[in-house]
């Protein structure tokens, strides 16, 4: 049995084994915030100028996994100062 209980600001990383795209990411797992709050985390390796490094994306874990950007909220024509 796994009596393992999180602390406040920390996490766990896991090698991805479902990865089938390559937008999807190398690692996946979960940390808890300093309100107690369970959130996702997704890495990518990936190389640079000074090597090798994580990029790395923390999400709800209610969120919809996508790899996309969403497009920026757009206000009404009423929010116009003229």
């Amino acid at each position: 049995m796994n009596n393992y209980t999180p602390k406040p600001n920390t996490g766990t990383l896991f090698k991805n084994t479902k990865k089938t795209d390559p937008k999807h990411p190398d690692m996946t797992g979960t940390y808890l915030n300093e309100q107690g709050i369970m959130r996702r985390i997704a890495a990518w390796t990936k190389a640079g100028k000074n090597g090798k490094f994580l990029s790395i994306v923390l999400s709800d874990m209610d969120q919809p996994r996508t790899t996309s950007t969403p497009a920026p909220q757009t206000g009404s024509e009423d929010d116009l100062p003229f």
